[in-house]
């Protein structure tokens, strides 16, 4: 049974050939993926996404007695080789070795050692100067009853990120949905939920895949639509067993839908509920791992393998080394649908957190396995002010339902930590959503389901620093100041240095003196703001910035505003966090709202679960659609601003009796 395809780099997927195959002298591909390999060089393939993880594969799935199935040309020695983690270093085992020769590509195969166990690979050496490495595969022995029926839906949410939605759609469409030759032809179906409603719906929808318009209600809200319609499609016999949901602004090699299958298909029955984690790689440097997996730790998150450079031998096989996940963020993360039920969807938070409080709530276990993995755009590349309203209130949220440890106090110590941060870089609107959001939060669970959305998601943002040309501002952007604060921090740890600084206040206690600076947006330090007048908050991506400024006044108002704040924590933070414990089922559960075939969801919820037929939000606020139908608007507001629902002119379908729901925004 195929387990991997050994794979290639592409142009726009991958190019760093390191993470493909080893080897010293420069690679020579020709066109249809043939490597040629001079006489004596030798090639690795102990990589990223040639290689296996046996462990894994025993451990998990029934898959046993590994094989390799190799095209070649010329005169090579093959060599089987294993690598295991041994003191802190990886150590390489040769397993077996045979010589091989052909006049033309001929496929051949080589059977590993029963019980072979760490991370398996092969190496190529060339006897003959007309070697050449065409492709292959890793097989293995399951039995027949030991494969399960998989069918994966790709649930993805996008907002107006069409070059990368429209491209990674064209793969799936090329590779798998059109190819009658992949091994997931029919095993694969993608649902988009356009939050932009900037997509070609017309062009790109087909049997096997569908896109929906859908109000702005945040990654949460069109994650849950994209969960919604899957269910929907299962009740007219689709038979997704697991749910993918996949962020809109990555790079996907289709193949790493075609391990995710595999490993699906031969997992033990033990291990029935377990979620499969992609690892998010970097987009501008795609050899660099951010994430494999992740523990939450009641806000500090632990992001698993962190940095990893995956063309470095030892870190690949350090990769596989399992450690306590709570969650895998949902830039790729497979979940059984299983899990995925009208009574539990994601928490209508917007932004932020609901990929945590999800997995915190329902992931048992979570596998992730080297070459499943995802190429992100890093973070640094989308600062944006108003993240700091969602970051802190988000994690109350999740805290309050899931770490009954975190309490009043800690909240506080986090609220302090994060404003007088952001007051130390200047940053007086950053700090203000802080501590509105913890006020929201202090609100509790009834603000959260009464509250619009998508109309607060545009008062933070219309609040928040924005970035501007930098010819438009009063700071100069001077390159030089700019690289010097990127290393001021390094250069500013001495202990004398560090005293002044807190003893300080980090130069609120004493005047200005140093000139205005040039910052890094995302990686500001407040030693940067010392003693500074105005800095210009730089984003070498779009070449903008915005300007902050020293304000006594300023630091004087946060700092009020913290303490009450503080007082406030004191005084409900406890009502608070009970109402989203003992309550949250409202906000996660649509079971209560499908009761009623045609009920009515009110402007600023996102659509109820559907039966057959139901009102759902329509493209025009304060507007209802059938959508059971051709999408004609058929209800309209009174004076009052109540959503009243008329029969559907378009067709015969009556809307039912009509209240107010608390569903998802």
């Amino acid at each position: 049974m195929l387990l991997q395809k050994l794979l290639w780099p592409r142009v726009g997927i991958c190019t760093e050939d390191r993470l493909y195959y080893r080897m010293k002298a420069p690679s020579f591909r020709d066109e249809g993926d043939i490597l040629r390999i001079e006489q004596g060089e030798r090639v690795c393939f102990d990589t990223y996404f040639n290689s296996v993880s046996a462990d894994k594969w025993r451990r998990y799935t029934a898959a046993q007695n590994f094989s390799l199935r190799l095209k070649l040309s010329g005169k090579l020695r093959v060599v089987l080789c294993s690598r295991h983690f041994i003191n802190s270093q990886s150590v390489r085992a040769v397993l077996a070795e045979k010589v091989v020769q052909a006049d033309s590509v001929q496929e051949f195969c080589f059977d590993f050692p029963k019980g072979a166990d760490g991370m398996l690979f092969f190496e190529l050496q060339a006897l003959s100067g007309n070697a050449a490495y065409c492709g292959g595969a890793y097989e293995c022995d399951a039995a027949e009853k030991d494969v399960q029926p998989v069918k994966i839906g790709v649930d993805i949410c996008t907002f107006r990120r069409e070059p990368f939605v429209m491209g990674n759609i064209a793969r799936m469409r090329s590779d798998i949905l059109e190819n009658a030759a992949s091994p997931l032809h029919n095993h694969l179906e993608v649902f988009v939920s356009d939050n932009g409603q900037t997509l070609d719906y017309d062009k790109l929808n087909s049997d096997t895949v569908h896109v929906v318009p859908n109000a702005n209600v945040g990654g949460a809200g069109g994650f849950t639509r994209g969960m919604i319609e899957i269910l929907k499609a299962n009740e007219n016999g689709a038979g997704v067993t697991h749910v993918l949901v996949m962020d809109d602004d990555i790079v996907l090699d289709t193949d790493v839908l075609l391990r995710t299958y595999t490993l699906l298909s031969l997992r033990k029955p033990e291990y029935a509920d377990v979620f499969v984690g992609g690892a998010m790689l970097r987009l501008d440097r795609p050899n660099i791992q951010v994430e494999n997996g992740a523990a939450w730790n009641q806000g500090q998150l632990i992001s698993h393998k962190a940095n990893f450079d995956l063309t470095k031998v030892d870190l690949c096989v350090a990769n596989e080394l399992e450690e306590r996940h709570e969650y895998n963020a949902w830039w790729y993360c497979c979940i059984p649908i299983a899990v995925v039920r009208p009574d539990n969807l994601p928490m209508p938070i917007f932004i932020r957190g609901d990929d945590i409080e999800y997995g915190l709530r329902n992931c048992k276990r979570l596998v992730t396995l080297n070459g499943i993995c995802v190429w992100h755009e890093p973070f640094e590349s989308k600062y944006s002010s108003s993240m700091y309203y969602y970051i802190l209130r988000n994690q109350c949220i999740d805290n309050s339902m899931h770490c009954p440890g975190y309490d009043a106090n800690a909240l506080k110590a986090d609220l302090r930590s994060q404003v007088m941060g952001e007051v130390n870089r200047y940053r007086y609107k950053n700090a203000d959503l802080l501590i509105r959001g913890v006020r929201d939060f202090l609100k509790g669970i009834d603000w959260l389901e009464q509250t619009d959305a998508e109309a607060l998601h545009k008062e933070i943002m219309a609040y928040g620093y924005k970035a501007q040309p930098v010819d438009q501002l009063d700071v100069p952007f001077d390159y030089s100041r700019y690289l010097y604060a990127t290393k001021e921090e390094e250069k500013n740890k001495g202990k004398l240095k560090n005293l002044k600084v807190k003893l300080t206040r980090n130069g609120w206690l004493v005047p200005p003196t140093r000139e205005n600076t040039v910052v890094s947006m995302m990686h500001m330090t407040a030693y940067n703001a010392y003693r500074v007048q105005k800095v210009l908050n730089y984003d070498s991506n779009s070449q903008k910035g915005f300007v902050t400024e020293r304000s006594k006044e300023e630091y004087s108002r946060c700092v009020r505003e913290m303490k009450a704040c503080m007082k406030e924590i004191d005084a409900q933070f406890d009502a608070a966090a009970q109402s989203y414990r003992e309550r949250c089922g409202e906000v996660r559960s649509l079971l209560e709202k499908v009761s009623e075939p045609g009920q009515v969801i009110l402007p600023g919820l996102s659509p109820v679960f559907p039966r057959k037929e139901s009102y759902t939000y329509g493209q025009k606020r304060g507007k209802f659609v059938c959508s059971y139908h051709c999408g004609h608007c058929c209800c309209h507001r009174d004076r009052r601003g109540r959503g009243q629902a008329d029969p559907c002119p378009a067709c015969d379908f009556q809307p039912g009796p009509q209240r107010r729901t608390t569903g998802y925004r």
